[in-house]
């Protein structure tokens, strides 16, 4: 049996289970809700995705710092920085218009009737100049702690920058650091052979204390998210695949399968990043020198799925209380989100962040965030998995295009 047929079961069982004991409010006996949901399942889930992030700095730093380090000219990383993450901003404005067609054209939310009662206080966006100036760290120890992964990246390619400057003594420590990535990634390897009990774990956990009933009222919302999250990751993805490097869409999802149910099952770019990078080097062929940069950079600014939520909620909430768009508005919703996704990368519920941000500059009421609230842990699986398709697309086309690319692994 294949381990990806081992995580399929692991959630179908896990999913079963969460709701067989939500429907029976089994949760209100406290043996069931403190040794199983509270205890044994979620600290299972607990343990397994803290041992995913636990490879997550390792693996950035002495990837991206070798990575950078074999690059033969400064030139070249900027081209590639340049092809990224032009990439990345691409698919997210695409992300959000498709977002806003699709509510726009099924009108989610009307007939709501709201005022402004309900009270919900938006987190507050960073300013741009702390942001920038965050970026940059004081401590590289502790944004390692931390798991700042910007400030880990940028520590990582002045790294790799000045080990390339040292002519007489950089090749050993190369050597040393590409085995430590070595080792690392053999952990990942035995992370990986467990995820079935992990992914069963966080799904019951999940499904015990949300079931579906949390959906009600906002089904047309929550539908209506998941289908344009469906369509950008399986029909947009595919397309510039194809235009760009001519690779068949089928098989490219084939390999990408362990990293969609990882994603799906944790909810975090960050902790599937270790199984994204092992999936997009060695399975689809893409250089580990570019896959370095391009993986820990995608899994901080691409939010494609946080992108489409967006469109869809401020035509929700516009609706809900009926207020009217203007084109205008349209656009800026289009240019904020698109922006915001580099301005608040990294910064915590970012999510939120980005929507209230959105939302103030068309005059909308934030307080209709409450309204999506809760159905957005469920939408969090979908929007990450297209997130991580999303990396993994635009790493392919970027490595395609330095020649980076093993045409063996994708015929």
């Amino acid at each position: 049996m294949s381990l990806t047929l081992k995580i399929i079961i692991g959630m179908i069982l896990g999913f079963l289970t969460g709701l067989f004991i939500n429907i029976l409010s089994l949760n209100n006996y406290d043996f069931i809700s403190t040794y199983f949901v509270g205890g044994l399942f979620d600290i299972i889930g607990s343990i397994f995705i803290s041992s995913l992030k636990l490879m997550v700095v390792p693996l950035v730093f002495f990837s991206l710092s070798t990575g950078v380090a074999s690059f033969d000219k400064d030139k070249k990383l900027s081209l590639i920085a340049f092809k990224t993450i032009s990439l990345y901003l691409l698919t997210t404005a695409v992300a959000i218009s498709l977002g806003l067609l699709a509510a726009i054209i099924f009108s989610p939310g009307v007939g709501l009737n709201l005022t402004t009662s309900i009270e919900y206080v938006a987190p507050s966006p960073p300013g741009f100049k702390s942001v920038i100036i965050d970026i940059f760290p004081t401590n590289p120890i502790a944004a390692m702690a931390e798991g700042k992964m910007l400030q880990i990246i940028i520590f990582s390619i002045f790294f790799g920058v000045a080990l390339r400057s040292i002519k007489d003594t950089n090749s050993q420590l190369i050597k040393i650091m590409e085995s430590v990535t070595n080792v690392v990634m053999k952990m990942v390897f035995i992370l990986i052979n467990l995820a079935p009990f992990g992914v069963f774990c966080l799904m019951a956990n999940l499904f015990a204390i949300q079931g579906v009933g949390v959906i009600g009222n906002l089904f047309q919302y929550f539908l209506l998210v998941i289908f344009v999250l469906l369509v950008h990751g399986f029909l947009v993805y595919p397309s510039l695949l194809y235009f760009f490097t001519k690779i068949k869409p089928l098989n490219f999802y084939n390999k990408l399968r362990p990293v969609m149910l990882f994603a799906f099952s944790t909810s975090s770019s960050n902790a599937t990043m270790p199984v994204t990078l092992k999936t997009v080097t060695q399975d689809i062929g893409v250089n580990p020198k570019i896959a370095s940069f391009t993986i820990p950079l995608g899994a901080t600014i691409n939010m494609d799925g946080t992108a489409i939520m967006q469109g869809v909620a401020t035509i929700f909430i516009a609706n809900a209380y009926n207020i009217d768009l203007t084109t205008l508005d349209y656009l800026m919703v289009i240019l904020t989100a698109t922006m915001a996704s580099i301005g608040t990368a990294g910064v915590p519920g970012v999510g939120l962040i980005m929507l209230a941000m959105v939302l103030a500059q068309v005059g909308l009421p934030t307080e209709g965030i409450a309204l999506i609230l809760g159905v957005d842990r469920l939408l969090d699986m979908v929007r990450t998995v297209v997130n991580v398709t999303g990396d993994s697309t635009v790493s392919t086309i970027v490595a395609y295009s330095e020649d980076a690319l093993d045409s063996n692994n994708n015929k």
